[in-house]
């Protein structure tokens, strides 16, 4: 009789102790597939930053915003100034 209630104590404490495995079990799932869904989502929007950047980079629209917003000019032989060293610099003095 005492060792069919040991028994019997230790068939319950391994049912629990089952259950409870079973339940962390499915938690750690829902978690690790939110994880994904996570990952996914910025992987997504790293794409889409990726594109948005290489977009703003192109050297027309460069081209176009140093001429609208910061008054810059191309480069053209009209334009370009030589300068030259006073003549007590370019003597003695490396």
């Amino acid at each position: 009789m005492r060792t069919n209630l040991l028994l019997t104590l230790a068939v319950m404490a391994t049912a629990l102790y089952l259950v409870h495995v079973q339940y962390e079990s499915r938690r750690l799932y829902v978690e690790l597939e939110k994880a994904n869904a996570q990952a996914l989502k910025l992987e997504v929007a790293h794409e889409s930053l990726q594109a948005e950047k290489r977009a703003q980079a192109t050297p027309l629209r460069v081209e176009r915003l140093a001429k609208d917003k910061l008054q810059m000019h191309s480069v053209t032989p009209a334009i370009t100034q030589y300068v030259t060293l006073p003549a007590a610099a370019a003597g003695g003095k490396p």
